[in-house]
């Protein structure tokens, strides 16, 4: 297949992901507004979302060895859409990971808990990849989404991690992955005192 047909095609294809984004934003909104108004707490801080252009699909394809095919995006990409959720506490984390496994037209097919386990560079955060179903005109498509759960300290830090990263085109400097390292840990404290003292003004 060509790669300008191929491309076309992709374009097509990835409304199907813009739609299972837009209704997996609006089921958070909900949750997040509805838990506020209950419980005077919203877990949710901010949320992003985005779908993968058509060059970088095909690139990742090229990079698995497989040939730029939608059937095979669908079924070995899992990061095509995503979304991010940024959540004050560590426990909203896992507050918000629980409610949308509540929902009956959400499956929660992998989770990878980088916050239980975090990468050998400090990368905190909890990632999900769901499987909501999209409801087209003509047919239903299962469109898989990856979510990604963090803290405001976490996301600050991933921000800085990727900047730097896309800065040094990843030959970091070693300085800077080790004051990285560093600050990651720092983070986590943060967020375990914050996560305190969030406990004790929740029980006064």
């Amino acid at each position: 297949m060509e790669t300008g047909v191929a491309d076309d095609l992709l374009r097509r294809s990835l409304v199907v992901y813009k739609f299972a984004v837009e209704e997996l934003m609006t089921k958070l909104r909900i949750l997040s507004e509805e838990f506020d108004l209950v419980h005077r707490h919203d877990p949710i801080e901010h949320i992003t979302q985005r779908v993968k252009r058509p060059d970088a699909i095909l690139d990742k394809l090229r990079r698995k060895g497989l040939p730029p095919d939608l059937a095979l995006a669908a079924e070995h990409l899992d990061d095509v859409a995503g979304v991010r959720v940024v959540c004050p506490f560590v426990s909203d984390v896992y507050r918000v990971r629980d409610m949308l496994a509540r929902q009956n037209d959400v499956e929660i097919l992998k989770t990878k808990d980088y916050i239980a386990e975090p990468k050998p560079n400090g990368y905190r955060s909890l990632h999900l990849i769901v499987r909501i179903p999209v409801f087209l005109s003509d047919r239903v498509e299962h469109v898989k989404v990856e979510v990604q759960l963090r803290t405001i300290a976490m996301d600050f830090w991933a921000t800085l991690e990727h900047k730097l990263f896309y800065k040094y085109d990843d030959q970091v400097p070693a300085g800077f992955v080790e004051e990285l390292t560093d600050s990651a840990a720092i983070a986590a404290e943060l967020d375990a005192r914050m996560e305190s003292l969030h406990q004790r003004i929740q029980h006064d």
